[in-house]
């Protein structure tokens, strides 16, 4: 044996069983890819361990630890399946796209607000701007324009209740 100590052993038992392996794993998993995957998983875990152990029969090792691997796999799929559905989904699925009618709907809701923001007096205006498009504080829009936050707070609701008033009147 070489510093390597037990990897020898698994490496030379993988080699002389691994399509034996494979087809082991395979009829547990029914999986070709996934039964790959398990015996490679298998090689990595045992050339991992303690190189000072000395491993009887690597053989018997190599397919405890394989088995085990696959019956993880399967309890971890089937706890999967209690919690993900398996079913292909319905040709009825809603589209994530607005129809047509509430596109041109929400563009004539729009078109109404934008009309009534210029109806506004031009403070009223101004200050209802500053806070729903350019997202300002009361604060400090009272601070820019010079007028009490109190009044600031008067313009908001003027303004409010005049698109409101417009859209309502549109319905």
């Amino acid at each position: 044996m070489t510093d390597n100590g037990a990897v020898e052993p698994v490496t030379a038992a993988l080699r002389m069983h691994y399509d034996e392996l494979i087809a082991f794993v395979r009829r547990r998993v029914r999986c070709s890819a996934l039964a790959d995957d398990i015996v490679q998983e298998t090689y990595v875990r045992l050339a991992s361990t303690d190189k000072s152990a000395e491993i009887e029969n690597p053989r018997a090792l190599l397919y405890r630890v394989a088995g085990n691997l696959a019956i993880d796999h399967l309890r971890r799929e089937k706890t999967r399946a209690k919690y993900v559905m398996q079913k292909p989904l319905s040709e009825e699925v809603a589209d994530a796209q607005p129809s047509v009618e509430a596109m041109i709907d929400a563009r004539q809701r729009v078109a109404i607000l934008m009309q009534a923001v210029d109806e506004l007096p031009p403070r009223c205006r101004e200050v209802f701007v500053l806070r729903k498009f350019e997202g300002r504080h009361q604060a400090e829009i009272a601070r820019s324009l010079g007028i009490s936050r109190n009044m600031v707070e008067k313009h908001l609701r003027k303004a409010l209740l005049h698109c409101a008033l417009r859209l309502k009147a549109r319905d």
